[in-house]
Parts: C-alpha cells; structure tokens; sequence
C-alpha cells in the first residue's frame, strides 16, 4: 500500500511539471533521474520516432538562438551527439560553436575608447552643414569645423552625414532637369473623346510647366502632321516660344513639327517609349479636362467641343488653383492680403464649377 501510494504521488508529481520539463531542458534532465530505465527507454523510443517522422517533412523547422545554445551545450555533454542529431548535420552544430566563440572572443578583445565621444552640438553642426551644403563633402565640411577650432576626423564626418542627404549622382535627372527649365518649357499632347454618335474628336493641348498655363488648345476630328504643324506655329507666332517642348513619339507629330520647331529656336525633347510620367505635367491636365470637364456632359460635335474646352481653358488658368505650383493660380493675381467677407462665386461650365471673388 504505501510503494501504491508513493508510485501514484510520483506519477501526479511528474504529470504536473511535465510541461516544465519540455521547455526547459535542464529540468527535464533532473527530473529524469528519478525515473525508471525501463521509461526512459520508451520515452525515448517515442520521442526517436517523432523527430524521424520530422525529418521526412519538406519545410525545415526554425532554429532560434535559444535552441541553438541549447544544442550545443547538449552536444558537450553527451558521448554519442552525432548519432543522436536528426534536425541538424554534426557539422552544423561545430559552426555553431565555432560563432559563439568567436563571438566571445570578439566581445573580450574590443578596444576601449581613447578619445572621448563627440559632444552632440558638433555632431548637429556636422549634420547642419551636410543639409544646407549640398555640394560640399567630408573634407570640406571638415575645412570648415577647423575654422571654427573644432577638430574632427573625416571618418567621424563621414559617420554623421549618411541620411542627412541622398547620394549625389553622376549627371543631371530628368525630374531636376524639368525643375530647372521649367519656365522654359512647354509640353503637348493629345486626348481623344467622342462625340454622341461615338465618332472620335482629337484635343491638342500644349502646357507652360512653370506656371502651369495651358497656352494652346486646339480640336480637330482627323490630326494630320500638317494640323498639328500649323498649331504651332500659331503658338509661337511673333518669336514667342520656349527654349525646350515635350511631345511623345506619336506619328501625328512628323518630321515638319519637328522642322518648325528647329526653326523657332525650340528644342524638341522625345519621351521614352510607354513613359507617361516623362510628360507628367501635360498628362495630369489632361485628366483635369477629362475628370472636371467632359466626363460631365454629352459632346455634340467639334464646334461643341472646341466652346467646351475654351471656357474650361479660361477658368483652368485665371480661376483655378494648383497643387503644383502651391494653390496659386497660372495667372492673375494671388492670395490678396486684404481679408473681406463679401465673396461672389461666378459660375462656370453651367454651374459645374464656381469661381469665388472678392466682391467689390
């Protein structure tokens, strides 16, 4: 009776830290040797038997850095850890040991600082001077410090200017191209729509990337070269014209476009092919006109047309503002200073859209 009641005390014992034990490998090992062979030996036939099973699975298991330690400690201690290992080659387990060594070692052998940190109003001025200095590198910045009685290595430099900057390029992007000349610039497009009988109309615009102006709106139901060649040249009638125009490699466009534009001092800048985004300017108004003026109504004819989006025209550059160019507007005045309360909205398109004035 009393070995019954002690075997059934030891069982309820084992069955209560038994959860214990399969985290903690160090627990289970204590608590193993109060049991008896003959269990061991099934446990551990069992336990063979599933890390078998395991290892024919496709997807490998994740080893974390605990298991990892765990393993190689296990391994130290045991005659037989070759044969024993399932989930990982022997080999695997001494490079595991080799890291953690020379993790050690690399830990035991840093270098203490011989020089003291530097203060963070250096480390601001370095930054400071990377922001507001584009063109300047480290050993300009460090020129500069000098002249200041500060005395700092080019590698420290180095370390505080990555982030304050982007890496510098070799030539000149097509995005900071646009921005520099953008008064200089104009693009052209088409956009086709259709009437109520579905017969295509084509719409010519050509847009000043710097005030973001439409400066020329043309309708026409068939765009020949020689249309579209007679469009500029009403554009750039008298000398007016910009320095660079951008047009995509369309066939409308032909080499007589290209010969009057020559001719008027004007620089013809191709898109590359199936790149909107190189003609991003022209583009965003073209989906204006599409968005804002004719998804809103049924297009009767060209004349039609031509009325629409010459009033769309007038109201896109003396009435509405622009993200791009901080809501201000193509022409006309701007943001008055004098705050009134009286305001007057003017109707366009038919009451589609309002332009709000300052009454009178």
């Amino acid at each position: 009776m009393i070995r019954s009641a002690l075997s059934t005390v030891a069982t309820d014992w084992w069955a209560h830290l038994q959860p214990t034990a399969k985290e903690h490998p160090i627990v289970g090992l204590v608590l193993d040797g109060v049991r008896s062979r003959r269990e061991l030996l099934a446990e551990n036939a069992l336990l063979r038997q599933q890390l078998i099973t395991l290892r024919r699975q496709v997807k490998r298991p994740k080893i974390g850095p605990r298991d990892r330690l765990r393993l190689v400690v296990l391994a130290a201690v045991t005659r037989t850890w070759r044969e024993a290992l399932l989930l990982v080659q022997p080999d695997t387990v001494l490079r595991w040991h080799r890291a953690g060594f020379r993790a050690l070692w690399c830990w035991k052998s840093r270098t203490a600082r011989r020089f003291p940190r530097t203060s963070l109003d250096t480390v601001a001025l370095i930054q400071r001077m990377a922001r507001e200095n584009r063109l300047w590198g480290a050993e300009r910045i460090r020129g500069e410090l000098l002249k200041l009685a500060i005395r700092v290595s080019k590698r420290t430099i180095q370390k505080y200017m990555r982030g304050m900057r982007p890496s510098r390029q070799s030539g000149q992007t097509w995005a900071r191209f646009l921005r520099n000349h953008a008064n200089e610039t104009w693009a052209c497009d088409f956009l086709q729509t259709y009437d109520a009988l579905f017969r295509a109309i084509f719409v010519f615009v050509i847009v000043e990337h710097g005030s973001r102006r439409v400066v020329h709106l043309g309708v026409t139901r068939s765009p020949t070269s020689a249309w579209v060649t007679q469009q500029l040249r009403e554009v750039t009638a008298w000398g007016a014209g910009p320095r660079f125009l951008i047009r995509d490699n369309d066939d409308k466009f032909g080499p007589r476009f290209d010969d009057v534009a020559t001719g008027t001092a004007i620089k013809i800048l191709r898109t590359p092919h199936r790149a909107p985004r190189a003609n991003a300017i022209c583009e965003r108004f073209l989906g204006s006109l599409r968005r804002e003026c004719l998804d809103h109504g049924l297009i009767l004819g060209a004349d039609h047309l031509r009325r629409v989006t010459s009033e769309y025209q007038t109201y896109f550059n003396h009435a509405r503002p622009h993200q791009g160019i901080s809501q201000r507007r193509p022409t006309g005045a701007n943001h008055p200073r004098t705050r009134q309360l009286s305001v007057a909205a003017v109707p366009v398109l038919g009451g589609l859209h309002h332009d709000y004035r300052l009454a009178a």
